[in-house]
């Protein structure tokens, strides 16, 4: 039953509505229908129901693949579309230890993939930079033990970042001092 929008654009109230009307099947098939109508609907069930051996797979898949492409078949970065694995694992779960693995990930995976092939632009430094802190600060939240090998992992992107100019590395040296005075 299609009924016919109001003139103005539908909203959440909109569909909460008629999500309120369904019972149990029909709430059970229309989630079978967003599972099966795209691969991110499954990422994020699977996420937020810890199916799976590691939920962090298919977000790490994402930032390798933008972080780090193949330039041989002239694939782009994508600062954006990493950014938005790593928001939609936060949406999708909100583990905050799972977290901070994505981000230290999306560190190395960025200093990696600058250090292996040369690449220099300053916008992808820049988030770089900005990521290095924002993680940083996650790891800030993590118990002690937690802590330490996500630091170490860390401090190796902030080594390597100091061989790309652009003040990265210096930029990385305040922010560890800042965040992980003792």
């Amino acid at each position: 039953m299609v009924r016919r929008q109001p003139a103005s654009k539908p909203t959440w109230t909109d569909v909460k509505a008629e999500l309120a009307s369904l019972d149990r099947l029909g709430l059970l098939g229309l989630i079978q229908d967003l599972y099966a109508a795209h691969k991110d609907n499954q990422t994020f069930l699977h996420a937020r129901f810890g199916l799976g051996a590691d939920v962090l797979t298919p977000y790490k898949e994402t930032l390798d693949r933008w972080l780090w492409p193949d330039v041989l078949r002239n694939q782009d970065t994508s600062v954006v579309k990493a950014k938005q694995a790593i928001s939609s694992y936060r949406k999708a779960v909100g583990d905050l230890a799972g977290l901070a693995e994505l981000m230290v990930f999306y560190c190395e995976r960025a200093a990696g993939f600058c250090s292996d092939v040369g690449y220099q632009d300053e916008g992808y430094f820049d988030a770089l930079v900005r990521m290095f802190e924002q993680t940083l600060k996650a790891i800030a939240q993590l118990s002690a033990g937690d802590r330490h090998a996500l630091i170490v992992r860390l401090d190796k992107v902030r080594a390597v970042s100091h061989n790309f100019g652009y003040g990265v590395g210096d930029d990385m040296d305040s922010l560890f001092a800042k965040y992980l005075r003792e």
